[in-house]
């Protein structure tokens, strides 16, 4: 597969910083990775959080911003690493950006930490960039090659912090208004009140609700959410 293909395959076009609700203890780490989207800045930069803070999002709109200027990103996750071969990783130091998801999913797995190691020194050496998230910070992987562990831990390292709920209903609003949706306070607050509170949950929900209102033709109500989501 190649590069092209397989960034147009993995990007969502609603990752985008601009549909990037960014609170303020997020705002610094926003603006660094635009600066390294853009190929400048950091080099090597490790993020973690739990599932649900928008690793993700932040690693593909850094892709979408490179993909603008013609510099070649790529995005890979490591969520399916059992149907995907340590090879894939030669040759990515040729591109300038380098996002890579899920980075737990290769601890343990010595062929897999072995490969990714030469990666980053080949990507240290070609003077390339390099974006890594994770679920927990470095040092916490379980990542049993030490060079690796290490290395790893170069660069700047963010913790990206969790958005309060008020802060939730912001992110959905300026979701829906991207996708032309008028969402209603009440139905905020009930998907607020009754639905998985990660933003992963809140956005698939969001999206679900979207494509029934079309189908439907109907305005979203708490009632009808009701009738489309099992909360």
């Amino acid at each position: 597969m190649s590069q092209q293909l397989a960034l147009e395959l993995a990007l969502k076009e609603s990752t985008t910083f601009a549909n990037y609700y960014c609170n303020a203890k997020n705002k610094q780490l926003a603006i660094i990775l635009q600066e390294v989207a853009r190929g400048r800045g950091e080099q090597f930069i490790y993020l973690w959080g739990p599932t649900g803070v928008g690793k993700t999002h932040l690693l593909q709109a850094c892709c979408h911003v490179a993909d603008k200027l013609r510099l070649s990103p790529i995005y890979l996750p490591f969520s399916n690493i059992d149907i995907l071969k340590p090879e894939m990783l030669e040759g990515l130091e040729t591109l300038p950006l380098a996002c890579i998801d899920d980075i737990d999913k290769i601890a343990g797995k010595p062929s897999w930490e072995e490969a990714f190691f030469y990666f980053f020194n080949r990507m240290r050496d070609s003077g390339k960039r390099l974006i890594i998230a994770g679920r927990v910070p470095p040092n916490e992987l379980g990542i049993a090659l030490h060079d690796l562990a290490s290395r790893l831990a170069w660069g700047i390292v963010f913790q990206i912090q969790p958005l309060s709920d008020e802060e939730k209903i912001q992110a959905i609003l300026l979701r829906a208004k991207a996708r032309g949706l008028e969402v209603p306070d009440s139905v905020v607050q009930y998907l607020i009140k009754h639905w998985p509170r990660d933003m992963s949950s809140l956005f698939e929900a969001l999206e679900k609700l979207d494509e029934a209102s079309l189908i439907a033709k109907r305005k979203l109500t708490v009632r009808f959410v009701k009738e489309i989501l099992t909360v």
